[in-house]
C-alpha cells in the first residue's frame, strides 16, 4: 500500500477536446496528465524547490477505460510512486464519479532550472509527497 499523498486535480473539458466521434480525443489525456502532475509538484513541493526545478515528461502509458464527454465532471488523482535519481514515476487516475476513465503511468525527469541538466531531488523535498514514517517511506521510494 502506498503512503503517497494523493493530489486531486479538476479537469476542464473544452469543446476543442472533443473529436469526430463525440468524445474526448486521446491526445487530450496527455495534456491533462501533464497539467495534473505539474500542479501536484507545485502544490506539495517547497516553493524553493519549485523555483529551482523543472520537469520534462519521458514516457506516458495510458490505458483508456471509458469515453469522456464534454459535460463530464472529471478529476485526475495523482500519486508519486517513486523517485530514482533524477526520474520520478507517477500514477494518474482520471475519473468521472466512481467510473475510471483512464489510468496513466508516467515517468518524468527533474531538470535544474539554471543549468537545464538532470537534477536529483533531496530527501527533504521528496518527503513532502509521502505520509507516515518519512525516512522509511523516502527510502522505499528512492529505490
Amino acid at each position: 500500500m502506498s503512503n503517497a499523498i494523493p493530489h486531486r486535480f479538476p479537469i476542464g473539458i473544452d469543446p476543442i477536446d472533443i473529436d469526430f466521434m463525440g468524445h474526448v480525443n486521446n491526445a487530450s489525456y496527455l495534456k491533462w496528465v501533464q497539467a495534473a502532475v505539474l500542479d501536484h509538484w507545485r502544490a506539495l513541493a517547497p516553493a524553493e524547490a519549485v523555483a529551482q526545478h523543472l520537469w520534462v515528461a519521458l514516457k506516458h502509458e495510458i490505458t483508456y477505460r471509458k469515453p469522456t464527454f464534454l459535460d463530464d465532471d472529471v478529476i485526475a488523482t495523482v500519486l508519486l510512486e517513486k523517485v530514482q535519481g533524477a526520474r520520478a514515476f507517477y500514477e494518474t487516475i482520471i475519473k468521472r464519479g466512481e467510473d475510471v476513465l483512464a489510468e496513466v503511468k508516467s515517468s518524468w525527469c527533474c531538470i535544474d532550472a539554471s543549468s537545464l541538466r538532470p537534477a536529483r531531488l533531496t530527501r527533504e523535498v521528496i518527503q513532502h509527497f509521502f505520509v507516515g514514517d518519512e525516512d522509511e517511506a523516502v527510502g522505499r521510494r528512492l529505490r
